[in-house]
């Protein structure tokens, strides 16, 4: 009878805990497994000739489910047995292993807050943001920024931005494929949806209508140009799969031993047949039929050959034998000019394999791209050359962040907020200094990553923050900035007739005053400052042209003049010159000055009473033109 009540099927296994049905059925799937694999393991430890007299081995069993379950559903035994580090602390530990020498120092709380306004918000802190952290005594007060940029609009915005840059590499703007980026970004859409919603957009579904756009504007005629195929098919494999075969496409690369020409002619043989829709007004791609597989020979060889579709080491995709009049699930249209939509679709089987886990060629490209908007470098250099030949600076980490950006199924926000809690990221940019000398020792190599890595501020990051720096304290958010309010620091584009006074020049001579708004400004910072279309925005290279444009630009210099809700403004009715350097240090390089710096603005402003709000400006003028402004550090 004993037994019988103590049976396994008798015993009643604890629900899942709130906090385990709360998970992804991934992980609850992940869980499930562990608790599986130890309960036999628990099995072997017992058995008929353990079992207490009296009891069954059904009865012992059961108990020992029943206890495991109970340390499950309490996390005891998870968090003895199963806890590992989180991702920050075993990224450190892996560069740090490789380092080759001595960390560099970790960031101060300023250096460290700039930082990580500029990589999430894509501007600097405004001056009440900046006091508010640094005055903040929490033990995990970086860790609270950062998870309380990654929330706010901005983190949205400027991820639009940057995800805009990377993948279109200034072909064009397009409203509906911003729609697509905003709205994606917003919900936390995971990266391997948004670019199968990219390779094969719905045109049925009005959200993933814009994800057309990287598709066909590459489609589109320059001139009396043929349509771009090959450029097509390598922003494929650069952009999505980190490897650039474009060299590859009349013969096999002659550098890199890994890109085949038939690495080339297969994707090739998946986007090659596309075209431009033109039955609809909003952009989407048409398919025409694929009936036999690509020819093509070695200018080298002459041999011919032929493939059907083929992403790189996974097999060719076989192309059906459709009798006539049945290649269409849904046959043209000649009244409405709709192309229709043959049954065998290159795009969408080509959506199935290219961003899915597994396929480590997609997953090493976009964790090295988030490792280099962050790190300034990627682990893999250059960023679309990955081969054999070209291996990561850190295999280790590379393979643990392909691991764990997989398991949390391709979750952007969540992998930046792991970098940014590394030291790695949090690494001063400054030198280690020798503690007999005084003076710089070492410069490591920016492979190691044992200190931070400076990089010039993007277009956007640069107009971003020149807004924010000389706008009013108030304004908390570049979404804030582009607002057509009576608080912003210039005229907007519903206010274009105000009169503004004129604009002292750093030559003493007086400035035309147009009207200016946020979006001119948009235009001539990225005319200047931004990378020739199709040259991918890696790294920026400074040229005499932006310095100049930084330093004398009108527009530019329209932001300086005195107004009651802008920088020279407040500076101006500051009587305490002390007061005027924090507040002025605070609003554009984000960090208190120096005692000497604090001397230097005193003398100045005394040199120049008679002509304060003009001396006030010049001083702006010199830190927004300032190295240490423009770079991220």
């Amino acid at each position: 009878m004993a037994a019988s009540r103590c049976s396994a099927r008798a015993v009643r296994i604890p629900k899942w805990p709130s906090a385990i049905q709360q998970r992804t059925p991934r992980q609850r799937d992940r869980h499930l497994f562990r608790r599986q694999a130890v309960v036999p393991q628990l099995n072997r430890m017992g058995g008929e000739k353990r079992a207490r007299p009296g009891w069954s081995p059904n009865c012992t069993r059961s108990f020992r489910l029943l206890l495991l379950g109970l340390l499950i559903a309490t996390g005891v035994w998870e968090h003895k047995a199963l806890a590992t580090p989180p991702l920050h602390e075993r990224i450190d530990e892996l560069v740090a292993a490789r380092a080759g020498g001595e960390l560099g120092p970790l960031s101060d709380d300023a250096e460290f807050m700039r930082r990580a306004y500029l990589d999430f918000a894509g501007r600097v802190p405004s001056v009440t943001e900046a006091r508010a952290f640094l005055a903040e005594t929490a033990s995990d007060k970086r860790q609270q920024l950062i998870d309380r940029l990654t929330d706010s609009p901005d983190y949205v915005d400027h991820m639009t931005e940057f995800l805009h840059v990377m993948l279109m590499e200034r072909l064009g703007d397009d409203e509906a494929w911003q729609t697509f980026l905003q709205a994606s970004l917003a919900e936390n859409k995971p990266w391997d949806q948004m670019v199968r919603e990219m390779v094969y957009p719905d045109p049925a579904d009005e959200m993933q209508r814009g994800a057309a756009f990287f598709i066909t504007k590459r489609l589109e005629k320059y001139g009396q140009n043929p349509v771009d195929m090959p450029g097509l098919v390598r922003d494929v494999g650069r952009l999505f799969l980190g490897v650039d075969v474009q060299c590859a496409e009349c013969h096999d690369h002659l550098f890199v031993d890994d890109y085949k020409q038939q690495t080339y002619q297969g994707l090739f043989a998946f986007v090659g047949h596309t075209f431009i829709r033109r039955d609809v007004k909003f952009p989407a791609v048409g398919e025409k039929l694929l009936t036999k597989k690509v020819d093509f020979k070695s200018v080298f060889v002459m041999e011919d050959l032929a493939t059907g579709p083929k992403l790189l080491d996974a097999a060719e995709v076989e192309i059906p034998a459709l009798a006539k009049g049945e290649e269409y699930l849904v046959p043209p249209d000649k009244k409405t000019k709709f192309p229709g939509t043959p049954k065998f679709s290159p795009l969408q089987i080509l959506a199935a394999q290219l961003p899915r886990r597994g396929n480590h060629a997609f997953e090493k490209n976009i964790v090295n791209r988030l490792w280099w908007k962050l790190m300034g470098r990627g682990l893999v250099e250059p960023l679309d050359l990955h081969h054999s030949q070209n291996p990561p600076s850190h295999p280790q980490v590379m393979a643990l962040l392909v691991d764990e950006f997989g398991q949390h199924e391709f979750d952007m926000k969540w992998m930046l907020r792991q970098l940014a809690r590394s030291q790695t990221y949090q690494r001063s940019s400054r030198l280690a200094l020798s503690s007999e000398t005084s003076v710089d020792t070492t410069d490591p190599a920016p492979s190691s990553y044992r200190r931070g890595l400076e990089r010039p501020l993007s277009a956007e990051q640069l107009l971003a923050s020149v807004w924010q720096a000389t706008g009013p304290a108030a304004v908390e958010a570049s979404s804030a900035a582009a607002a057509t309010s009576e608080e912003q620091p210039v005229a907007s584009e519903s206010n274009t007739s105000v009169d503004t006074p004129s604009v002292k020049t750093p030559a003493d001579e007086p400035a035309a005053a147009p009207p200016v708004s946020l979006e001119t400004l948009r235009e001539k910072f990225t005319a200047v400052l931004a990378n020739p279309p199709r040259e991918p925005e890696i790294t920026i290279n400074p040229t005499v042209k932006a310095a100049l444009f930084l330093m004398n630009d009108v527009s530019v210099l329209q932001l300086l003049v005195p107004r009651d809700d802008n920088l020279i403004g407040r500076l101006a009715v500051m009587d305490d010159n002390q007061l005027v350097a924090d507040e002025l240090y605070l609003s554009v390089l984000s960090r208190q000055p120096t005692a000497e710096e604090q001397l230097e603005v005193a003398e100045y402003l005394a040199d120049h009473v008679d002509a304060r709000p003009d001396a006030l400006a010049d001083l702006a003028w010199a830190l927004l033109a300032s190295t240490e402004f423009c770079v991220n550090h």
